[in-house]
């Protein structure tokens, strides 16, 4: 079964932890420059800033490795320069275009570790979930820019398929029958959960549109759920693109 059912446990504690991430963003953000400062680790920074300028926490942190090798780099919007090196510790300067976002200090130590620390980082799919939640009011999204993570999502895509129901018992002891459908727009394929009346809303070859949704991922597949403040409907015109 695509759903998982152990979701809005894992969101609860997730609003436990937002308390945390609030603090390292005060700490951290002032007209647009951030600052090292306290005990905030690099990793933490640089989750940070991973997650407020849009740029994948293993390509930034490619990006930081190659600016300490070759002196420059680049990801997304950010570039990257080594303004000093000396013997295991270097500086290092992003901006993005004419704008600083940051200068800081890192141990070669750093750059040189097995993995991404970045995402190694207790708090950064918190941090994530919260940022990327913001401000996407009744914008259409496309399925290519769904990310784990992201709540008060707007789509609009086609159904290609639907499974066929399955009768479940929830954690509250209650009955439900669940689907999954898939569906698609010009960018892309996403599993969408189906609940109960859900279910019998949509057909094959019917175009969506899907409202106040959230992205989940079960068994490394992304989720598309509707929760009882969202919505799926039948919509007239076509999918995004």
């Amino acid at each position: 079964m695509q759903c998982d059912m152990q979701e809005e446990v894992q969101e609860a504690l997730v609003e436990v932890r937002e308390m945390r991430i609030w603090v390292m963003e005060v700490a951290l953000a002032k007209k647009g420059r951030v600052a090292l400062r306290g005990k905030t680790s690099p990793a933490e920074y640089l989750a940070f800033l991973s997650v407020k300028y849009d740029v994948d926490a293993d390509v930034f942190y490619n990006a930081l490795v190659s600016a300490g090798e070759n002196r420059r780099s680049s990801c997304g919007n950010l570039s990257i320069e080594c303004r000093d090196k000396q013997k295991n510790k270097m500086v290092l300067l992003i901006t993005m275009g004419s704008k600083v976002v940051a200068q800081f200090p890192v141990l070669e130590e750093f750059l040189l570790r097995q993995g991404n620390p970045i995402k190694d980082v207790e708090s950064f799919d918190a941090l994530c979930r919260r940022e990327i939640g913001k401000g996407r009011g009744s914008e259409l999204l496309l399925i290519k820019d769904l990310r784990v993570g992201m709540k008060g999502v707007n789509l609009k895509a086609e159904v290609l398929d639907i499974t066929k129901p399955t009768f479940v018992v929830t954690r509250f002891g209650n009955h439900a029958s669940v689907a999954n459908a898939l569906i698609s727009d010009d960018t892309g394929k996403i599993r969408l959960c189906l609940w109960n009346e859900q279910i019998n809303q949509v057909s094959v070859g019917d175009v969506v549109q899907i409202e106040n949704a959230r992205i989940s991922t079960f068994r490394g597949e992304r989720q598309l759920r509707v929760g009882r403040n969202g919505s799926v409907r039948v919509a007239q015109g076509v999918v995004a693109n």
